[in-house]
């Protein structure tokens, strides 16, 4: 017998007995589908029931990658998402052929000058540089990897001069020098994992000038691995600020004060995506996670929605003068804009009471979370361009603007979306989910579930071996330091020196019909009960 009649034999018989598994296979599933009572579709289409569920199953996937054309996923659509990434991993934020926004929709738009500011003319720290590493792209065929390799690139880093830099917390014994208007949003240790915070804090670090907010989780030793500027969230939980029965510390929150990264202190009240305690899930809860948060190790931790140590905002106030007090530094709380009456009350009871914090972050309800509820990050609490401005008015009428700061949050990921939250009264802004993409977040939208494929908002060390730090902090050092100079550049185009400039009259609002508005008129028909069709 020859060789290839032994191989065609070989080859029957391993047929055969795959065809006979598969069809004892789908006999004893087709016996499980006809018994089940959960699924009707599959008593009544045994078998080719279960296509429909495994194509419902890959169906996000599908519609990311092949089916949402390039402005229409959610939360970030496939343009938002890749102008992250080539920021973070070429640094490099041209286009070609021309804008795939949807100019008949009405929007935001920024003015331009007719004499726009040269570079030289630009109030920018021109002397303080970082060497960062970003990849080259050398070819990039159609059915193969494409071709890059890695280059070291200094820059400037694109700081603000230093009389032109923002003082956060003036009348604290320390107050906080800030030259760069973007920062880290709050992201906690254990939301996410620590291979991703070690890559975001080196990261920052390397592009200086910045912040990273700790998130309610405490502060890890992940946080402090860039030598960045820290600002300490304190949550519902008083995790990393309380004792082992759950009772706030003042020792502890001296203890942490003391910490030297450590510039500032924020109270959370409420987190645009949930406006409640913050919550994690056990399979997180390492004992790592357990001892700095000072809970019990693999039990799901829910914050309470918010804090016992304080009822109003008079009782708030007393709270935070006595924060800022004992620690010698500047103390904010964040804080979710449900109405104009709400910022109208808060900016009366600090104009009466002669207290408040040295800065407000205003979180949109479009903010990302690692876990919340449908409805809360759905419905609850305005989005930034409402929140903001109601904010910004708020203050200036009762004279206590200059007294404090405004940190702005939610999808704050491109310089003309931040130079429009400037322009509507913030003085800095946050970025999150931004920065998470820079370490390899794809939005499989598993962050609730200790399953995030990239290991980036998981615990699980097997799957955090795919994030490389050593490889991810230069990409979140890229991004932030291009979404800097893209702010100097659009200051630059609205013939403003410094982006610190941008005020109300440098936006536009265009509605459907095609008309201009300013943004003063447009806060006036937001204090005022009337349509944007009423304004003269």
């Amino acid at each position: 017998m020859n060789i290839a009649n032994i191989f065609t034999i070989v080859g029957f018989v391993v047929c055969t007995i795959v065809i006979l598994i598969l069809l004892v296979v789908g006999l004893y599933l087709l016996g499980v589908d006809k018994k089940q009572k959960q699924h009707p579709i599959l008593r009544n289409y045994p078998l080719i029931g279960r296509v429909r569920y495994f194509l419902e199953s890959i169906g996000p996937e599908l519609r990311q990658y092949l089916f949402d054309n390039n402005s229409e996923g959610k939360p970030f659509s496939r343009n938002d998402y890749q102008h992250i990434v080539k920021n973070a991993k070429y640094k490099r934020d041209v286009v070609g052929y021309g804008s795939q926004r949807n100019f008949d929709e009405p929007g935001y738009y920024i003015r331009n000058s007719l004499f726009p500011k040269l570079t030289e003319e630009l109030k920018m720290d021109r002397q303080t540089k970082a060497t960062t590493e970003r990849y080259l792209l050398i070819n990039e065929p159609l059915f193969a990897q494409r071709v890059e390799r890695l280059d070291k690139d200094e820059s400037p880093v694109y700081l603000l001069e230093d009389d032109e830099a923002i003082m956060i917390g003036e009348q604290a014994r320390h107050p906080f020098k800030v030259k760069g208007q973007i920062g880290m949003s709050a992201m906690s240790y254990g939301s996410l994992g620590e291979k991703a915070i070690t890559a975001l804090s080196e990261g920052l670090g390397i592009a200086k000038g910045t912040w990273m907010n700790t998130g309610e989780g405490g502060i890890s030793d992940y946080h402090l691995k860039g030598g960045v500027d820290i600002i300490m969230q304190i949550g519902p939980g008083l995790f990393g600020v309380r004792d082992m029965e759950g009772n706030f510390s003042w020792d502890a929150l001296l203890e942490q004060s003391n910490i030297s990264e450590v510039k500032a202190f924020e109270i959370k009240l409420a987190q645009g995506a949930k406006t409640r305690g913050g919550h994690i899930d056990a399979e997180k809860v390492t004992e790592e996670i357990a001892r700095i948060r000072m809970v019990e190790p693999f039990k799901s931790i829910d914050s309470p929605n918010r804090f016992r140590e304080f009822s109003d905002l008079p009782s708030l106030f007393e709270f935070l003068e006595k924060v800022r007090e004992h620690t010698g530094k500047p103390i904010g709380m964040k804080v979710v804009i449900g109405s104009n009456h709400e910022a109208d009350e808060l900016a009366k009871a600090i104009k009466e009471t002669g207290m408040g914090p040295d800065f407000i972050t205003v979180d949109g309800g479009e903010g990302g979370t690692g876990a919340s509820y449908q409805e809360l990050a759905d419905s609850v609490g305005l989005p930034i361009r409402s929140a903001l401005p109601l904010v910004d008015n708020a203050l200036r009428k009762y004279g206590v603007r200059d007294n404090l700061k405004i940190i702005a949050s939610g999808k704050l990921f491109s310089p003309d979306r931040i130079a429009i939250a400037l322009a509507m009264g913030a003085d800095l802004v946050n970025i999150a989910r931004g920065f998470m993409i820079t370490v390899g977040c794809i939005q499989a939208l598993q962050c609730q579930s200790n399953s995030c494929p990239v290991g980036v908002a998981t615990t699980d060390p097997n799957l955090q071996k795919g994030l490389v730090i050593e490889e991810k902090k230069w990409r979140t050092a890229n991004y932030l330091i291009n979404m800097r100079k893209g702010l100097f550049r659009l200051a630059a185009a609205a013939g403003l020196d410094s982006p610190t400039k941008f005020t109300r009259e440098h936006i536009i609002y265009r509605d459907d019909k095609g008309r201009t508005w300013s943004l003063e008129e447009i806060y006036q028909a937001m204090v005022q009960p009337k349509s944007i069709d009423d304004i003269s």
